[in-house]
């Protein structure tokens, strides 16, 4: 290993360092922080701005003695996720705020950067990008090959087709920044207590913490895991496996270079993404980092606990071909001498994206961890948990970062290691919308999915489980070739949309969440809970779930089994998600819930012949008046025991029947035998997305999120204002009286051979009136259609519009009404 030497970069702030002593830890704190990284500080400067001063970081050794202190700390607000591209866009203007305030210089250099194309598809992926930072108000712009190049003479344009440049990149010091967190909070009252290492820790029938540390034990009300290289270790203290490891990443810094020798002005960024690799100016020479395509992860189980500040032996070969394309595309690096490598451990999730806020099942347990982007997001994660921690809610849709989106699956070694191979390999690489990628796979399987895969399934996968996406009927040697335009499997998915309007279609509706609620309390909790009017027994409502605010928490149904027994459904991966907020809102007694989405499973029939392929095989009356739209009723299906539910996403005629997982096999074979004559299909989720978007239809994710609130949404008319007390309703009931700025509306997009995806910008005489949610092509209809949200005075009353596809304006109309059955008489049957 190598010794704790600082690179020659970071020690030239060195004597500006405000550093802190070791400090005595008092025996009781509101909030504990273990971790003095970048965003341990972060979260305890933010807990000191809301003027929280009873709260403390406890660091093992130094502040930055992790990741940090080695760091290239470059930052940028870009990002594929905008929800966290705004929030990294804070980060960024935070940071002259916080070196004002804590009097530490920064050493902040914010040059701007380019992100380089050198193939057609990436040029093309390179607009639509700048096409969604303008929905976020993030200004970058497209450039020439010649501007790149007047800009950073070091880079060879051989190959070039453009570039994008972003203003707000550049890079600060990693150990002056984390000291002025750390500084501006002990300024509002913070204790900072270095080397001391927390031992173990202990749940208190209060809620709060027992920490044991090195200088003895303290109590707390809240503890946050920021522990970097160490939080999954830290998290095994509290019995919590967390889906997090270490993984090796070189950079190299060289000598000077002529070019920037001669130069006053500082040299943007260069982020070359066909290369692997990215490039800052470090003083007269530069930095270039390496995503190389053959990683390696280091211990996975987390750092040793007396590891220091050391760095791992450079492994050369291992990154040879990134290297020898980086010096091609930045020649000058050939003949300039290396002044240091270094080859460090940062923490990587599967997704790359951060751990944070409360852990489900863990009272007043939160995680700061993960971050592998800590100068770009860790002043945001500082934000949204002090928020959290202080008004119980973080303030912005954050479910990117919520370390909720995961189960207990993701942090099996395996999966955890393939999961975040495969994301460091590709984090320079191309992403389509219909790429399936193989790791971590196959994970969960539903009863037929070998009877699927033998129909042709092509499969996605939701939080683990394989869900078909289409079905290559009669071509088992069909691979689908990944793009941005439509794709070459869409003769599959339109033939699937054709069945389901003709005859019928039969659609694995594993990928919902199913949980019962009872006793003697449901009734009242839930009506408190969600928004809309409880159903009668054997009848369902669908149910927004808001939050304090009026957002968005739930797009659910509600069934009534019996007077104290409910079933409530929802999006399939956010099981941890959801039970986290129903737990938080849970009674002391009278209620119970039970998750069953492993234990039940469905299928949905719909198509103007599923009730005739109901019929069939159900032991009971399926006509209108035996079982009406929204209700639902127990009854044998051939030999399943099922609950059959009137309801359907496609605007057709449908059923969701529900069985048993253990019966699930048997329903399949009897549904397609009897339907066979009727013209049913096994269909997947993409024709599924058609055929919603023709009726309108939202779901969660794209349409509903934290994001939107229930007008917004169209959702207000399922809410029930007069019946009491309800989670969000103070807030709904203002949005009502005011009106939503926005509002989701449908769209006809004058697209050819490409389709909106979400967050395209909407153009009114060509001004930002709205943007995207989800689009794709209506197969029946005939029309690329889009939904999107649009500020109120356009949605209501419609003018011509301009939207983005793939960074090229096309034409576009708002539809006042859905293009299939616009009076819904299909779906009533």
């Amino acid at each position: 290993m190598r010794g704790t030497r600082l690179p020659a970069r970071l020690a030239a702030h060195n004597a500006a360092f405000v550093f802190f002593g070791g400090g005595c830890v008092k025996s009781h704190y509101r909030v504990v922080i273990i971790g003095g990284g970048i965003v341990g500080t972060s979260v305890l400067y933010h807990l000191a701005r809301h003027g929280w001063s009873d709260i403390c970081l406890i660091e093992r050794a130094e502040l930055t003695a992790g990741s940090t202190w080695h760091a290239a700390a470059g930052f940028h607000a870009l990002n594929d996720d905008p929800n966290i591209a705004a929030l990294q866009a804070y980060t960024i203007n935070l940071y002259k705020e916080i070196e004002a305030e804590s009097g530490q210089n920064l050493g902040m250099h914010m040059p701007g950067g380019y992100s380089l194309a050198t193939t057609p598809a990436r040029w093309e992926f390179l607009k639509a990008e700048w096409a969604l930072y303008q929905t976020l108000g993030i200004g970058t712009r497209l450039s020439t090959p010649e501007e790149i190049v007047a800009d950073c003479p070091i880079v060879d344009p051989t190959g070039l087709l453009g570039g994008l440049f972003d203003p707000h990149e550049g890079a600060v010091d990693p150990h002056g920044t984390t000291h002025a967190f750390a500084g501006a909070a002990k300024k509002r009252g913070a204790d900072v207590i270095l080397r001391n290492r927390v031992l173990g820790m202990t749940p208190l029938p209060n809620g709060g913490w027992r920490l044991d540390t090195e200088q003895g034990p303290v109590t707390t009300e809240h503890v946050v895991n920021a522990g970097g290289l160490w939080a999954r270790r830290v998290g095994r203290m509290a019995g919590l496996d967390l889906p997090l490891t270490p993984m090796q990443h070189h950079y190299l810094i060289t000598e000077d270079l002529p070019e920037l020798l001669a130069r006053k002005d500082e040299m943007p960024c260069v982020t070359d993404l066909e290369g692997f690799t990215y490039l800052q100016q470090e003083r007269k020479g530069v930095l270039l980092g390496v995503y190389e395509r053959n990683p390696r992860h280091w211990k996975t189980e987390g750092a040793e606990w007396d590891y220091g500040m050391d760095l791992i032996p450079e492994d050369i070969d291992r990154i040879s071909e990134e290297l020898a394309i980086g010096f091609r595309r930045f020649p000058s690096l050939e003949s300039a001498g290396i002044r240091r490598w270094v080859n460090g451990a940062f923490t990587f999730t599967p997704d790359g994206n951060p751990l944070v806020g409360p852990v489900p099942g863990l009272r007043n347990y939160w995680t700061a961890c993960g971050c592998m982007s800590g100068f770009s997001q860790g002043g945001a994660i500082g934000l949204v948990l002090a928020n959290w921690i202080v008004e119980g809610d973080p303030g912005a849709d954050i479910f990117g970062m919520d370390v909720a989106r995961y189960g207990a699956f993701a942090s099996n070694d395996k999966y955890l290691r393939d999961m975040t191979a495969q994301f460091y390999a590709r984090r320079f690489v191309l992403a389509y919308p219909n790429e399936e990628l193989p790791a971590g796979r196959p994970l969960k399987t539903s009863p037929v999915y070998d009877l699927q895969a033998a129909a042709g399934a092509r499969f996605g996968v939701v939080w683990g489980m394989e869900t078909p996406q289409y079905f290559a009927t009669g071509r088992p040697d069909f691979i689908e070739t990944p793009s941005a335009r439509r794709s070459d499997a869409d003769a599959f998915v339109a033939a699937e949309v054709a069945a389901t309007r003709a005859g019928a279609g039969l659609l694995d509706a594993s990928v919902y969440a199913r949980y019962e609620v009872s006793g003697p309390g449901a009734e009242r909790w839930l009506d408190g809970l969600l928004a809309n009017r409880m159903p009668p027994v054997g009848r369902i409502r669908l149910a927004p779930m808001l939050n304090p605010a009026g957002r968005l928490m739930g797009d659910l149904t509600v069934s009534r089994l019996d007077a104290t027994r409910f079933w409530l459904v929802g999006s399939y991966y956010l099981q941890e998600w959801h039970l986290r907020w129903f737990r938080d809102h849970l009674p002391a007694s009278g209620v119970t819930i039970e998750n069953l989405s492993e234990s039940w499973l469905a299928f949905s029939i719909s198509g103007p012949r599923s009730r005739e392929i109901l019929g069939r095989l159900a032991h009971g009356d399926v006509s209108d008046a035996a079982l009406p739209f929204l209700g639902f009723k127990r009854m044998d299906v051939g030999l399943a025991q099922a609950i059959v539910a009137r309801l359907s996403l496609t605007g057709e005629l449908g059923y969701e029947i529900t069985v048993p997982a253990i019966q699930q096999r048997t329903l399949w074979n009897a549904l397609l035998r009897e339907g066979a004559d009727l013209g049913l299909k096994p269909i997947g989720m993409r024709a599924q997305d058609s055929l919603r978007l023709e009726k309108g239809y939202g779901v969660w994710s794209l349409e509903f999120a934290q994001s939107y609130t229930a007008a917004m949404a169209g959702l207000e008319r399922f809410i029930a204002f007069d019946k009491g007390e309800f989670i969000g309703r103070e807030a709904a009931i203002k949005e009502r009286e005011t009106g939503p700025t926005q509002r989701l509306s449908l769209l006809a997009v004058d697209a050819t051979n490409a389709d909106v995806t979400g967050f395209e910008p909407v153009w009114a005489d060509g001004k930002r009136v709205g943007f995207v949610t989800s689009g794709c092509y209506g197969h029946h209809v005939k029309q690329s259609l889009a939904l999107a949200y649009l500020d109120r005075a356009i949605a209501d009353r419609p003018v011509p519009l301009d939207v983005h596809v793939l960074g090229e304006l096309r034409p576009a109309r708002v539809l006042l009404e859905p293009p299939y059955d616009p009076k819904g008489l299909k779906l009533r049957g």
